[in-house]
């Protein structure tokens, strides 16, 4: 049986987590523009959420995403082009996604390079607590289905898309590199080929932290105090900017609870003692728990990578996630590059994620 102080380490240790590692893409290496790389034409556009509709925490509904579309795309109107959806981390949105990984840039560079001509889209799931984990929730909507139905039905309606799985490709980093494992096992029915980038929130703690336990209860009381004092979402999230919401958005996201207004969700601790069921419904939504389930899904990909910087503090979970892969005999390359958790994202989606699926997704119409 966990002790009283093993579980309270374990519970700020979830609680702190997305602080730690769902960090936004900052600070990265810019590729030097390619001489004669081809512009490609960047849309702007709304879509609406079936799937979000009537979350409890009042989110948008209709989410803003940006579409890449190929330098071919106006001239050549008959043809038709796989897609690259590209999910982006915690405490940005779609937007900033697009300066962080500099799209359009890296985008025109990798086809000047030698990329096969697709569709890239960025999909936007920033939440009133700057992120929804691509989870299911009532809280805060099902972004998970958001993603894989709401976003790729709209897309293939009012694209030249092949709409077909195998000409589809889901990519994402940090929040959206969990968003990417978790959305990849449960839907490869959906998409084709699969990049995982230096993915967050793989496992649950088992202990530990960054302090002892006594800073850890205090700053699980402190949590408290800040949910009991607010009397909508709005204003939990003005009490805890930036990072300071981490822990409401995975509770929102993994905690959901309908019967407990203003907020809807539930926190892994009370009084600063950690609460087990709580804590259960944040460790079954851990790619590494609920990974075995998957495996048949898994097995259904053309390929997978996985990538992490050898500075990164999340290269030991995406060790793992490779070595459970290669345990079940999936086909699945794993890269550790030089840097940090945001140094190389540019430079990786222009020069590894673009070329990965363009040798890795269909490009013709029917093809099997």
């Amino acid at each position: 049986m966990m002790t009283t102080k093993l579980m309270l380490a374990c519970a700020f240790a979830i609680a702190i987590t997305p602080v730690a590692q769902l960090r936004a893409q900052v600070q990265t290496i810019v590729p030097e523009v390619v001489p004669g790389a081809k512009p490609v034409t960047v849309e702007r556009i709304n879509i609406h959420g079936a799937a979000l509709e009537g979350n409890l925490e009042g989110d948008a509904v209709d989410r803003e995403a940006f579409v890449l579309l190929p330098p071919s795309y106006e001239k050549d109107k008959k043809r038709r082009y796989p897609v690259v959806y590209a999910l982006h981390g915690y405490s940005i949105g779609a937007e900033q996604w697009t300066h962080e990984i500099h799209v359009p840039q890296t985008v025109e560079g990798a086809f000047a390079l030698g990329s096969k001509e697709m569709i890239v889209v960025l999909p936007d799931s920033k939440t009133i607590y700057n992120g929804s984990m691509y989870s299911s929730s009532a809280t805060t909507g099902d972004f998970e289905n958001y993603v894989a139905r709401d976003v790729v039905s709209y897309i293939d309606a009012h694209y030249r898309t092949i709409p077909d799985r195998q000409s589809r490709g889901l990519v994402g980093h940090s929040m959206g590199g969990y968003g990417a494992s978790r959305i990849g096992m449960k839907h490869s029915d959906v998409f084709g080929a699969l990049y995982i980038m230096s993915p967050c929130c793989l496992s649950p703690m088992t202990g530990g932290g960054p302090g002892p336990a006594d800073q850890m209860k205090e700053r699980a009381i402190a949590n408290e105090k800040k949910v009991a004092a607010a009397k909508s979402p709005s204003d939990l999230a003005a009490a805890s900017p930036g990072f300071g919401s981490a822990i409401f958005a995975t509770a929102a996201a993994w905690a959901p609870d309908p019967k407990n207004p203003p907020l809807y969700f539930d926190l892994p601790t009370k009084d600063g003692e950690p609460q087990p069921d709580v804590m259960a419904k944040f460790t079954a939504n851990a790619p590494l728990v609920f990974i075995d389930q998957y495996i048949a899904n898994l097995k259904q990909y053309k390929a997978i990578s996985i990538d992490v910087g050898d500075q990164d503090g999340l290269r030991t979970d995406t060790g793992k996630l490779h070595a459970v892969l290669d345990e079940y005999g999936i086909a699945n390359s794993f890269e550790i590059y030089s840097g940090t958790h945001t140094s190389a994202v540019a430079d990786r989606f222009q020069n590894h994620v673009m070329p990965f699926f363009s040798k890795n997704l269909c490009f013709t119409e029917g093809c099997r």
